[in-house]
């Protein structure tokens, strides 16, 4: 194969991938949506509960800074999963009614979860014992848009 044609068929699969966001946003069933965002909670639920484990001793520290940057990962997905205004599962209207109150809601999250994992590389369990209950502030927003079913 030569040169071009590599050149030229990386091109066209690096603009295909360039161009599915907007294919796969044109269409986003609303329940595939919703399905999706409840994945990604899930996900923090479980990361956090792994978390909890190990801040409590009962299982070894070793995995403590890939739960942290999972956590960290996650909120931001959570973030963006919020993005589009569909109403459903969990979430009450009111995520998108006081969108701006959400919206910094979330992005404090997403920054105290990001402190949390780089102080987990370098403070280890205790650090991550302290910062814990300011970074991992869920309650706050579930108190107010989520809707338990």
């Amino acid at each position: 194969m030569t040169g071009l044609v590599k050149f030229a068929g990386g091109f066209a699969i690096a603009a295909m991938i360039a161009a599915m966001p907007l294919v796969a946003g044109a269409a986003e069933d609303p329940k595939d949506v919703i399905d999706y965002r409840e994945h990604i909670m899930k996900t923090l639920d479980a990361q956090t509960a792994a978390l909890g484990m190990i801040v409590s001793t009962q299982v070894t520290d070793e995995n403590l800074v890939a739960h942290t940057e999972a956590i960290a990962i996650t909120a931001k997905q959570a973030l963006a999963s919020f993005k589009l205004n569909v109403p459903g599962g969990e979430s009450k209207p009111e995520v998108w009614k006081n969108w701006p109150d959400f919206e910094k809601r979330m992005n404090e999250f997403v920054e105290k979860t990001d402190k949390l994992a780089k102080s987990a590389k370098t403070g280890g369990v205790p650090v991550v014992m302290e910062q814990m209950v300011d970074a991992l502030t869920c309650k706050g927003c579930h108190d107010v848009y989520r809707e338990k079913k």
